[in-house]
Formats: structure tokens, sequence, C-alpha cells
């Protein structure tokens, strides 16, 4: 039997004959003579051996024409052909035809953590590799802690990590690192004269040390509000009603001081601190009313005795200076005259009298 077979540009023709390849066939015209098998490959595409590999290669003139690329277990290689992603591949041997196109290979090691290969970004976003990658993310607000096989590793800050996807536990802990305000609303209390009162209790805080905070404290929110709990019931236990309401603006910086430590051991620090309301009971409301304005009518009736006396000694002084000096005594009566005759609308004279000479002696001496 004879065949004519043309290998076009950009092609290569296997011959074989009982399985085994005995010619590698490449761009003209050719006479094939006997029962052979020809298959004719395209330069631009991966090439699939039809037998193993292997013995191909034994081929040395084929040999010469492939790259040849071998991907072990725990392994991949990302595939690129003319700068574009093509695919990923797996464990086995691939095969590719030299001279047509720019391949590039990145062989990955999956079996470690870290990535540490030069892969863009936008590729391990590839829904083809997405499935090899563990994707973190740490908001601008937020601290993160990576965690590897349960250990501790480093701090991470505001972005965007991948790892590689095995069997080794990877996890990243965020913590939230604004300002934030706890209140700690309607704790009843006893102050030291056994008085009940309501106290509303506010304080902003914010994480400084994410390990402390994370590790080494569970629900460091909860401990830091038993902790503010705990000091105020102190503090208010160990003052009488009154030593209390006289030391309200001073009460948050006296607790502060008290608590410091245990705040920095939970990893945290505390920006400011107070009471928003102290509530009475109502009997309690109702006897401070009335201790109130007895005080404010106490203080009226001072004031008034302190205004009496003063005018009364302003009094005195004005009469020492009018029996000193008789002029002023003089034109003391003549200004009580004008208000007496500010008062008198019309004056009617009766009977008989010199009314001239008597006004005159009221003025003059």
């Amino acid at each position: 039997m004879i065949k004519k077979i043309k290998i076009n540009a950009y092609q290569v023709g296997l011959v074989f004959e009982n399985r085994k390849l005995v010619q590698v066939l490449q761009e003209g015209a050719f006479w094939i003579f006997g029962d052979k098998n020809i298959m004719i490959y395209e330069m631009n595409q991966s090439f699939v051996a039809p037998i193993e590999l292997n013995i191909l290669l034994q081929n040395e003139q084929l040999a010469s024409m492939l790259e040849v690329v071998e991907v072990a277990d725990n392994e991949i290689v990302l595939f690129t052909s003319n700068g574009i992603f093509k695919e990923i591949l797996s464990t086995g041997r691939f095969a590719f035809w030299k001279n047509y196109n720019k391949n590039e290979f990145v062989k990955v090691d999956l079996s470690k953590v870290n990535i540490t290969e030069q892969i863009p970004v936008t590729l391990l976003e590839n829904m083809k590799l997405r499935t090899f990658v563990r994707k973190f993310q740490v908001a601008n607000f937020e601290k993160g802690l990576l965690f590897v096989n349960g250990v501790f590793v480093k701090e991470l800050i505001a972005g965007t990590y991948y790892f590689w996807n095995n069997a080794i536990l990877v996890e990243v802990k965020n913590v939230d690192i604004r300002q934030q305000q706890m209140e700690i609303s309607g704790q009843e209390l006893l102050t030291k004269d056994k008085a009940a009162l309501r106290i509303n209790f506010y304080m902003r805080y914010q994480v400084v040390d994410a390990l402390k905070a994370l590790v080494n404290n569970k629900d460091f929110e909860k401990q830091v509000y038993v902790v503010m709990q705990l000091a105020l019931r102190a503090f208010v236990g160990n003052y009488t009603l009154d030593e209390l309401l006289s030391r309200k603006e001073t009460i948050s910086k006296e607790i502060l001081e008290q608590v410091a430590d245990k705040i920095n051991d939970l990893g945290l620090a505390v920006s400011d601190a107070g009471i928003r309301d102290v509530i009475l009971p109502g009997d309690m409301k109702e006897i401070m009313n009335q201790v109130l304005v007895a005080e404010k009518k106490a203080q009226a009736n001072s004031i008034m005795r302190r205004e009496e006396t003063a005018a009364m000694r302003s009094m005195l002084n004005t009469a020492k200076l009018m029996e000193e000096n008789e002029m002023l005594w003089k034109l003391k009566e003549m200004e009580y005259v004008e208000k007496i005759a500010d008062k008198i609308g019309e004056i009617t004279i009766s009977g008989s009298g010199n009314v001239i000479g008597q006004l005159k002696e009221i003025f003059v001496k």
C-alpha cells in the first residue's frame, strides 16, 4: 500500500508502524509505503501523546521538537502562552511544541503556605486558580493576626493576603482598632451610708495590642465591661451619698487609675470615661428635694439678714454725719419736703396767719 501525505507549514506528522514511532515528518509531501498510521499535529496546539510519552521521547528528532514539563505531587504549573494564561497543569508529564509560541511555565509548590512565586493578583483571582488559593482581607480600620496550624506568626496591616490552599490550617483573625464606646447602664449600687442609687456610666476605648486582645484574652469586650462594672461598684461603696455627689466630676479619673493595669492587660487603651446619670429612687429624690429647698431658704434668709444689716449700718452712718453737720441735716429736710411736695396736687389756705413766714421758718433757722 502506498499513500501520499502532505504536511503543511507548522504541522508535524508522526508515522507509526505496529504502534511504534518510525518517522517524524515536517513540512512537505511524502510517500508512505506499507501498512502505516500517520497522525498530523498542529504546532499551535499542545501535544497529546497517542501512546506513553516516555516511549515517544526515545525518538531524538521528536524529543528535540518538544518541551516537556513534569508536575510532581503537591505541585501545579501555570501555563502561559504568548503572555496569555492558558491553563493549570496538575500532576503528570506534558509536552508542548517548541519554536511556535512563546510558552512560559511557573511551577508552584502547593505544600507550602506562602505564595513566593511572582504571580499577578489578577491571575490569583482567576476562576481556574481560585480553588488553589486562600484569600483573607484586613480592612483599613482593622489589624489581622496570622495563625498557621494554630501558631501565631505575625500581625497583618490593612490589605488583601493570599496563601496556597492545602492541608495546612491557615487563619487570619481580625480585630477592630477604631475608637469604640461602651455603656454600663442602670447599675444599682449602694453607697457607704446604704443609699441606693442607679448610675449610667460610659467609656471610650481602643484596641492597641491586637495580640493581647485576641490571643491572651477571650471575649475582651465582656472582660472590660466586667472590670469597669466592678470598679464602679467598689468606688461607690467607699463613699456616702453626699461625698459621691460632690466627687461626681472626678469619679471617672479615679476609677480609670484603679483599673489601668487590668485594661492594659486586655490590650486596650481608654481615652475617656464618665458618669452620664445618677438616678435616685423616688423617696430619696423627695428627701433630697426637701433638703435642697431648706438649703435655699436658709441661703435666702441669710442674704436678707445681711442686706438688712447693711441697710441699718448705712442709716447709722448717715445719722452720725447729720449730727455732726447741720447743713447736711437741712439738706435732708429739704429732700423730704421735696418728696412731700411731689405728692401734693394743690394747697388750700384757710384761717389767718402768716403762711409765708411759716414756710420761711421751715427752711431758714
